[in-house]
């Protein structure tokens, strides 16, 4: 875990992977091992769970002191640019193909 940082309604993560772990595979040990411990330590009411996608983007090892910077100022970021609009922003900027009917519904 090279950095993280959490918002109310999403967390960047940078990791250092090995070219044999699935992305899918780690996402998915991160959040059943966070959902656990925020559950167990009734940290909210009711029963935490992540939403079932997830997006993932890789950068060069050149760019890591930049990644890093940003993920720790995502409130100033946030501030100028909502989650929703970042996102969307990286999706056109990578050139990845979406159908927008299957993001964000849970955003206003």
């Amino acid at each position: 875990m090279l950095s993280i940082f959490c918002m109310p309604d999403h967390t960047h993560l940078l990791v250092g992977l090995k070219p044999s772990v699935a992305i899918s595979d780690l996402t998915r040990d991160i959040k059943a091992g966070s959902s656990n411990f925020i559950n167990d330590n009734r940290w909210v009411p009711g029963k935490f769970n992540w939403q079932e996608g997830f997006g993932a983007f890789s950068y060069s090892r050149s760019h890591i002191d930049a990644v890093i910077k940003y993920i720790l100022h995502q409130e100033a970021h946030h501030r100028k640019k909502t989650f929703k609009e970042e996102y969307l922003d990286f999706l056109k900027k990578y050139e990845i193909k979406y159908d927008e009917k299957y993001l964000f519904d849970w955003i206003e």
